[in-house]
C-alpha cells in the first residue's frame, strides 16, 4: 500500500461533488487541469454508466475508458448488457440496473466498480492534476464498489458526507493492499448483538493485486464532510484508519444538509431553522492540526480570503460549478433554471423531500417536482433505489430467522406501509433518484409513458447566478474565486429568457 500523502501546496479550491453526474468527469477534469481539486460523483454511477451506453456512448468516451479496465470480462459484460449502437429509439425506456439486496449485490456492484473506474479514469486522462470522488455515506448499499473502481483508476482523494463515514478509512486501507473492504449496514430494528456487514473482496471480481500484477494501489487521501468540530474530533481519533483533513459544511451548502441541532423548529415557509449551534468552532478545528476547507456560502473571492484567514486550506464550491457549461447538468434545464433565477425563483430547504430524513435544498422551478401539482400527479415508483433504508424483518428468513429488508419512503405508499414503514413518513417525500438522473439529462420513461421530471438542488449561492451570464466555464469560476474578473451577465432583451424561456435540449423537451 502506498500511504496517503497530501499534495503540497494544498489546493485552495475543491469543486463540489454534486450527485448523479452533475460533477461528472468533464467538470472534474476541467477543474483539475486548472490546478485545483476536481471531484467526480460516485452516486448513481452504475445507472449513469449503463444509461450513457444505452444512449450510444456519444464520443466513445465510456468505451475508451473501458478498454483500460483491468478486468476485460467485467468491461465486456457492461457493453454486452447495455451498449446500443446509435442509442435508444425515441421514447424507449432505459434498461434498469436490477436493484441489489443484501443477499444479491450483483450486477449492481459489478457495474458500480466499472462505473467508478470509468468516471475517475476519464477525469484523470492525459494530465497530472488532482482528482477525487465524492460519495454519500447514507447510500451504504452503493458506497464500497465505486471506491474500488476509483482507486483502480488512481483517485487522489475520497470525500464523503451525509452521515458518519467511520468505516471508510479502513476500506481504503484494505483495498490499497488488495484485501476485502467492509462496512456495517445500519439496519433499523436489528436485534442487539446482530451486525450486518457489506463486504467487497476484489478477488471475487478478478481484481486481486496478484492477478493485476500490482504490489498495491495508491491509498487516496480521505476528507470527511462534517458540520461540527465535535464530529471532526471523533473521526480524527476514532475512525477505522487515517483521516487526512475535513470539509466543514455550513447549512447554506447545497444538496443534503445535516438537521439542526436540538429540537426541530421550522420557519413560516416550513424550512428548518439553523443557529450558531449548527456552525463548527473553527478554533477547535485548527487545534486538530489537520487541513480543512470551508463549504456553503464560501463561493466568492471574499469567501476564499475569509477561509484562509481562519486557517482553512481553502474552500469547497458547488453551486457556481454546477451551472457552468463543463458540468453534467442538462443544458436545457441549466438555461431554464438560470432564466427563472433571474426572474426571482427561490430556493427552499425542504425538510421532507429526501427519503433519508436529511433536509434537502430544492430550487423552486415550475416544471420540476418542486411544483406541488406535478409532484402530486407523479406515479410513485422505486426503480433505482439508492436511498432505500435497511430494516429488520422478524421471522422472514429461512427457518423463521429474521432477515434484512429494504424500503423507501418515496416508493408506493401501500408498499412502504406493508414493509412496516409509517404512513406519515411518506408525506412530501420525493424520488430524488429519478429526479437527479433527470437533472443530468437521463430521464426515465416509465411504463405508463410518464417521463421523469427533474428536481434541482443548489446552495444558497444560487441567487448570485442572476448576475452571471447564461454560459460560463469552470475556468471562469476558478478565475473569479482567485480574484480575477467574473464574466458579466449580458443585458436581457425584452421577450427573451426569463419571459419566454429557453429552447430546451432534446432530453428535456416535452416534459419541462
Amino acid at each position: 500500500m502506498t500511504a496517503p500523502v497530501l499534495p503540497q501546496p494544498l489546493p485552495q479550491i475543491i469543486q463540489g461533488g454534486m450527485g448523479v453526474a452533475i460533477s461528472d468527469w468533464r467538470l472534474a477534469r476541467a477543474v483539475s487541469t486548472a490546478g485545483q481539486l476536481g471531484i467526480v460523483s460516485g452516486t448513481g454511477i452504475d445507472s449513469l454508466l449503463t444509461r450513457r451506453l444505452q444512449d450510444g456512448d456519444p464520443g466513445g468516451h465510456v468505451r475508451r475508458a473501458l478498454a483500460h479496465f483491468p478486468n476485460p470480462e467485467m468491461a465486456q459484460r457492461a457493453l454486452d448488457g447495455y451498449f446500443l449502437e446509435g442509442g435508444r429509439a425515441e421514447g424507449q425506456p432505459y434498461k434498469r440496473v436490477p436493484l441489489p439486496s443484501v443477499g444479491r449485490l450483483d450486477p449492481a456492484w459489478d457495474l458500480a466498480i466499472v462505473g467508478g473506474f470509468v468516471e475517475t479514469w476519464l477525469a484523470k486522462e492525459g494530465h497530472s492534476g488532482l482528482v477525487g470522488m465524492n460519495l454519500l455515506t447514507k447510500l451504504q448499499m452503493h458506497t464500497v464498489p465505486p471506491l474500488l473502481g476509483a482507486m483502480l483508476a488512481g483517485a487522489d482523494f475520497v470525500i464523503m458526507g451525509a452521515g458518519i463515514p467511520r468505516d471508510i478509512p479502513a476500506v481504503l486501507d484494505n483495498f490499497a493492499q488488495g484485501l476485502p473492504g467492509s462496512i456495517r449496514l445500519d439496519v433499523k430494528g436489528e436485534p442487539e448483538g446482530h451486525a450486518t456487514r457489506l463486504t467487497l473482496d476484489p478477488a471475487d471480481y478478478g481484481l486481486d493485486l496478484g492477478s493485476l500484477g500490482l504490489a498495491g494501489l495508491k491509498r487516496p487521501n480521505f476528507l470527511p464532510i462534517v458540520t461540527s468540530h465535535v464530529l471532526a474530533q471523533t473521526l480524527a481519533r476514532k475512525a477505522s484508519g487515517s483521516v487526512e483533513g475535513f470539509v466543514i459544511e455550513a447549512p447554506t451548502a447545497g444538496g443534503h444538509n445535516a438537521p439542526p441541532r436540538g429540537k426541530l423548529q421550522l420557519d413560516e415557509l416550513g424550512q428548518p431553522i439553523y443557529s450558531e449551534r449548527d456552525l463548527a468552532d473553527l478554533t477547535q478545528m485548527r487545534d486538530l492540526g489537520l487541513p480543512f476547507w470551508l463549504a456553503g456560502g464560501s463561493g466568492s473571492p471574499e469567501g476564499l480570503q475569509h477561509a484562509l484567514s481562519e486557517g482553512a486550506a481553502g474552500i469547497q464550491v458547488g453551486t457556481l460549478f454546477a451551472y457552468c457549461t463543463d458540468s453534467g447538468m442538462d443544458d436545457g434545464l441549466r438555461r431554464e433554471a438560470l432564466a427563472q433565477i433571474r426572474a426571482g425563483a427561490s430556493l427552499r430547504t425542504d425538510p421532507l423531500a429526501s427519503p433519508t430524513g436529511f433536509p434537502f435544498k430544492v430550487v423552486q422551478l415550475p416544471h420540476t417536482l418542486s411544483n406541488p401539482q406535478l409532484y402530486a400527479e407523479r406515479t410513485r415508483i422505486c426503480d433505482i433505489g439508492y436511498l432505500r433504508e435497511a430494516y429488520w424483518q422478524e421471522g422472514a428468513g429461512k427457518d423463521g430467522a429474521g432477515r434484512v429488508g429494504l424500503r423507501c419512503a418515496s416508493e408506493p405508499i401501500e408498499t412502504y406501509v406493508r414493509k412496516g414503514g409509517r404512513l406519515e413518513a411518506t408525506v412530501g417525500r420525493k424520488c430524488l433518484c429519478n429526479g437527479l438522473m433527470s437533472d443530468a439529462g437521463f430521464p426515465q420513461t416509465q411504463k405508463n409513458g410518464e417521463v421523469e421530471r427533474p428536481l434541482l438542488t443548489s446552495g444558497d449561492d444560487v441567487v448570485k447566478l442572476a448576475h452571471w451570464p447564461d454560459r460560463y466555464a469552470a475556468s471562469d469560476v476558478i478565475g473569479y474565486l482567485l480574484g480575477q474578473s467574473r464574466p458579466a451577465a449580458e443585458p436581457q432583451a425584452e421577450g427573451t429568457a426569463a419571459e419566454d424561456g429557453p429552447q430546451l435540449s432534446p432530453s428535456m423537451a416535452g416534459h419541462l
